[in-house]
């Protein structure tokens, strides 16, 4: 039977074979271009090419309405302190009906356009692998978008690795990353219900009206918009201390000033990928196939 410390010494000595493994990767390219949000898993991702691979590794950021002028923000800075050089490109996945129309694989349209543009942009500077942040736990969850990586070729070494999400923050920690705990920030159309139409405008309330909460010192978060409902999702053990430490009247005129008529808090809490329940199991089974 293994004590603490030895399945603690066994942990750590996993989680350095996996770090090891990442560098192996890229220690057999040549070049390469980081689909980079700076997320915590795609900024992971390029520190580690970076390392490795120097100034022949790129990383590069997808601008459109469905990313926060301040998630933009914290991509350049992240960029910036890793040392990787870093470029901006713009993707029109809000011209696409498919995605707009908000459809349960509404992601593989997403990822689709960000790869389409990704991928001959590479071509054409001579980067022969994109690679993107897909991590372990990504794979058991409802993601359309991985497909269409997949069929562009992309590379996601640390879901081949066989790294989580905590695994990420660990590896982030260790490697002095001071936004390994950096709360995770997909994009601004997972606010919405499957089959609510997406528009800029939209978009623009949500994140606004998220932008607000947390200049408020609520980091956490996700504001679901449903129709003319914000639903306000925080931590399950947030949600005392919000309720009576925050003012509700000012987060309700703020809230309608953005274009909300009614706003609400979820009881239940903040959850990642609760909007994926309406989804049946025929539906999660062909996405995991």
């Amino acid at each position: 039977m293994m004590t603490y410390l030895s399945q603690l010494q066994h942990q750590n000595s996993m989680l350095d074979r996996k770090l090891e493994n990442l560098h192996t990767v890229f220690a057999q390219m040549e070049q390469a271009l980081i689909a980079y949000s700076g997320g915590i898993d795609s900024t992971l991702v390029a520190k580690i090419a970076y390392d490795v691979l120097g100034d022949r590794a790129l990383a590069v950021t997808a601008v459109s309405p469905s990313l926060l002028p301040e998630e933009l923000e914290d991509a350049q800075v992240q960029a910036a302190q890793i040392g990787i050089r870093h470029e901006l490109v713009q993707t029109q996945e809000m011209d696409n009906p498919n995605y707009t129309s908000n459809p349960v694989n509404r992601c593989y349209f997403c990822k689709s356009e960000l790869h389409d543009t990704l991928k001959p942009l590479a071509l054409a500077r001579g980067y022969p692998f994109v690679v993107d942040g897909v991590n372990a736990d990504d794979l058991r969850d409802y993601r359309p978008g991985i497909q269409a990586a997949k069929e562009r070729g992309a590379i996601s070494p640390l879901a081949e690795a066989g790294i989580s999400k905590a695994e990420v923050r660990q590896l982030s920690q260790q490697l002095n990353l001071p936004w390994w705990d950096k709360p995770a920030q997909p994009c601004l159309s997972s606010r919405f219900p499957y089959g609510e139409e997406i528009t800029i405008a939209k978009l623009q309330r949500v994140g606004r009206a998220e932008v607000h909460l947390r200049k408020l010192g609520w980091s956490n978060l996700r504001v679901r918009s449903e129709g003319d409902t914000a639903r306000i999702e925080l931590p399950p053990a947030q949600i005392k201390e919000f309720v009576t430490k925050t003012d509700l009247e000012s987060v309700v005129e703020a809230f309608q000033a953005l274009g909300f008529a009614f706003v609400t808090l979820d009881l239940e809490g903040y959850k990642s990928g609760k909007l994926n329940r309406v989804l049946d199991e025929k539906t999660l089974s062909l996405s995991r196939s």
